[in-house]
């Protein structure tokens, strides 16, 4: 639980919500980091390729949510992850 009121704290302010988008972009992104440094070395694991398609999808989602809805927010996420932004849609 220490872990989730770290997160909280530096991305959104000290909010607790854990189910807020913007830490649900935060926690995706740290197991899509996860998930490439094991296909670095496990490139024919398809299970995992799969699930980093789906992880990418997720967020990609919530990323679509968030910069219609909190462009301010959506811009500072970017910047802190240091993630590409969307492409015009």
């Amino acid at each position: 639980m220490d872990k989730c009121n770290f997160i909280d704290a530096w991305l959104v302010g000290g909010n607790k919500n854990t189910g807020s988008t913007a830490s649900q972009i935060y926690y995706l992104t740290h197991q899509i980091l996860k998930l490439t440094s094991h296909l670095e070395s496990h490139s024919e694991d398809y299970s995992s390729q799969r699930g980093l398609r789906k992880l990418l999808g997720k967020r990609k989602r919530l990323l679509i949510y968030l910069s219609n809805d909190n462009t301010v927010l959506y811009a500072k996420i970017l910047k802190d992850l240091g993630i590409r932004g969307l492409k015009s849609l």
